[in-house]
């Protein structure tokens, strides 16, 4: 068989794999493999990093292809998303359907036999968080859909915890609090320069449904909300004064951006604000593992 015999096939699965959102996917993963590593003072064991981290990348990206699979039609009226693989028509839902469900069950599987079964549940359980949960009933009905599934975004770090140690803790808790906190500015600064957007497509988001200065006064409050939350690790003792120093002063840009918001408010400052979130969170994570093993070490 000649090489061009085979570019429709690798077009498509060019396109299956942008369809499972990589980019929001290898965010998740990140904080994951942070939690794996925090959950014990030397290096996890290498199975349990390596499937853990396979098994929660595949069903993450089958969970963001559900999404996209029914929200499709949505995707398509917003200038954001309308590129995406199924509004364009390069991916057929039956392929999206095949890839979900091959890409998922693997993922489970991965997870229930080489990585321990509560991890699995605890996985299932945010898939259908996010992808039935969130996407069917939350997003499309409640200006608080992004306050609520913030759960499932915030259960990564918890994941990654449990394929290391089998259980949960108080710590693995704290960093599901952290990225709890965190969702809400970090969407709501993308809501608010894309309003518009999600008022045409009726989705009801809190600038739509509650106006641009509600919006702004909440994501300052949550802001302050995640600053506290940030000192609960070192209060506790799970980390030290390299994490210390470092979210206090990742929290004091974030500050300074809702306070601008607040006082101040245009597009591109929100725009600044929600590429800063992504960094911050990288960054604070970050910190957490240098500290982590700097006391350890």
């Amino acid at each position: 068989m000649t090489a061009s015999a085979y570019r429709p096939a690798l077009l498509t699965g060019g396109k299956l794999v942008r369809l499972g959102k990589p980019r929001v996917v290898a965010l998740i993963v990140f904080t994951a493999v942070i939690g794996m590593f925090l959950a014990t003072p030397g290096l996890p064991p290498p199975g349990a990093l390596l499937f853990g981290t396979i098994g929660i990348a595949l069903v993450a990206s089958s969970a963001a292809a559900l999404n996209c699979l029914i929200e499709q039609k949505l995707d398509a009226t917003m200038a954001r998303t309308r590129a995406r693989p199924l509004p364009m028509g390069t991916v057929t839902p039956a392929q999206a359907l095949v890839f979900i469900a091959m890409v998922g069950g693997t993922g489970l599987l991965v997870l229930h036999e080489l990585t321990n079964p509560l991890t699995m549940w605890l996985t299932l359980a945010t898939f259908l968080g996010y992808a039935v949960v969130y996407t069917i009933f939350l997003k499309p009905r409640t200006s608080q859909n992004i306050v609520i599934g913030g759960a499932s975004g915030a259960m990564p770090p918890v994941l990654g915890w449990c394929a290391v140690t089998g259980e949960i803790s108080s710590d693995a808790l704290l960093l599901f609090l952290i990225i709890f906190a965190w969702t809400p500015p970090h969407f709501w600064a993308l809501a608010l320069y894309r309003k518009h957007e999600y008022a045409r497509a009726g989705v009801p988001m809190l600038p739509v449904t509650h106006g641009d200065r509600f919006t702004r006064l909440h994501v300052l409050l949550y802001a302050m909300l995640l600053a506290a939350i940030c000192l609960l690790p070192f209060a506790s003792g799970m980390s030290g004064t390299i994490y210390l120093i470092s979210a206090l002063a990742l929290n004091g840009v974030f500050l300074a951006y809702a306070v601008g918001i607040y006082v101040n408010y245009s597009d591109r400052l929100a725009r600044r604000a929600f590429r800063y979130s992504i960094v911050y969170l990288s960054c604070l994570f970050a910190a957490l593992l240098v500290d982590h093993y700097w006391r350890f070490g």
